[in-house]
């Protein structure tokens, strides 16, 4: 998740002492894609995500008794970050939320999310900050 509108800023989520970006797993019958939208929404509260850079993702190493996590990059409007109660846990997935920029989010994160960091700030130089302000400018102002 980025939002550009005071520069790049990467929203990441604490769970404990670990800071990570919003994920979850895929359900069944569900594609990677649309799981990645609903943990965000369900995390996080966020919704109208636009995923200026397509539908590239980059997936972890394998963790955590052999899980592996996959990222994509989108973009929210919206800074406002609702930490809701998960259901089957009775208590919010995470304590905290922040937004960030690149130096600070790398120096937050674990070790395995390192490469997803530079290939997100890579992914968003390279294709272009410009597109997505060409895009918010046209409309009048991220797991598996």
């Amino acid at each position: 998740m980025v939002n550009l509108g005071q520069g790049v800023q990467y929203l990441l989520l604490r769970a404990y002492r670990n800071w990570d970006f919003p994920k979850g797993l895929v359900e069944p019958g569900e594609q990677p894609w649309d799981a990645a939208v609903r943990e965000v929404r369900e995390e996080t509260t966020l919704e109208n995500l636009v995923f200026d850079w397509g539908s590239g993702f980059m997936d972890t190493g394998p963790y955590n008794k052999g899980k592996i996590s996959r990222y994509y990059i989108a973009r929210s409007d919206e800074t406002r970050v609702h930490l809701p109660i998960n259901p089957e846990l009775g208590f919010p997935e995470h304590q905290e939320a922040r937004w960030v920029r690149f130096d600070t989010a790398l120096s937050m994160v674990s070790a395995r999310l390192v490469p997803v960091m530079h290939w997100a700030n890579a992914t968003i130089g390279a294709q272009g900050h410009a597109q997505g302000d060409a895009q918010r400018n046209a409309q009048g102002a991220l797991k598996e």
